[in-house]
């Protein structure tokens, strides 16, 4: 794949808590530059990255994030004021205890939630894989496409580990076309990129596309 395609399936993220708006602004700038799929942001910058730009490019925020251990409410909550601020993508982390402790229906039921929430727009399931086993990883193959999301994701990129090759060959084994796959998370190289495509990721979570495809940021 050349470079604008892979730019193409590039969620271009900035999630740190320090992020400022310029920083955030760049980050735009960046997006419309090498027409990456989405901005991936947190809530509190939507609004302004949404009159920034003008629909140039997609804004995507993250509810319930890192943890995905706030309630059901409080995550539509969330969700619902992104959308108000006009943000077209939401990626959400599932409550991970939940889901341990086997309570799958809760899982299930807060992930068909957040889709009513956000209706047509794109709701992306953050399971943390690298928390899960790999029955629970394939337990949450099956909810996120019964709940009705678009996406299954491996990671937040702020837990243990990020996206592997074999989550994502295991997703792609599991999902069966049911819904498409965002890997995120330690992705670090083209190669990465590249192989993670070939598996079957539709969407990359990065904040290193440009670097690792050596584009100019200037």
């Amino acid at each position: 794949m050349n470079a604008e395609e892979l730019f193409k399936k590039v969620d271009h993220t900035l999630l740190k808590p320090e992020a400022t708006w310029e920083q955030i602004q760049n980050l735009c700038d960046e997006a419309v530059r090498f027409h990456t799929a989405s901005v991936c942001i947190n809530p509190c910058y939507v609004r302004q990255a949404c009159d920034y730009l003008q629909g140039r490019v997609p804004v995507c925020t993250v509810i319930g994030f890192p943890l995905g251990a706030t309630t059901t409410q409080a995550k539509i909550a969330e969700a619902q004021q992104a959308l108000a601020d006009g943000c077209s993508e939401f990626d959400m982390v599932i409550n991970i205890g939940r889901l341990k402790m086997g309570d799958i229906d809760y899982v299930r039921n807060e992930i068909r939630a957040l889709k009513q929430a956000v209706g047509e727009h794109t709701l992306k399931v953050i399971v943390e894989t690298c928390l899960l086993t790999e029955e629970e990883k394939g337990v949450m193959c099956d909810v996120v496409c019964e709940a009705g999301a678009d996406y299954i994701k491996t990671s937040t990129g702020f837990s243990t580990g990020g996206a592997t090759f074999a989550d994502i060959a295991l997703f792609a084994e599991k999902v069966r076309g049911r819904c498409k796959i965002k890997a995120a998370g330690g992705i670090r190289t083209r190669e990465d990129m590249e192989r993670f495509v070939a598996l079957g990721a539709d969407r990359l979570g990065t904040s290193s596309a440009i670097r690792i495809l050596g584009a100019d940021p200037s």
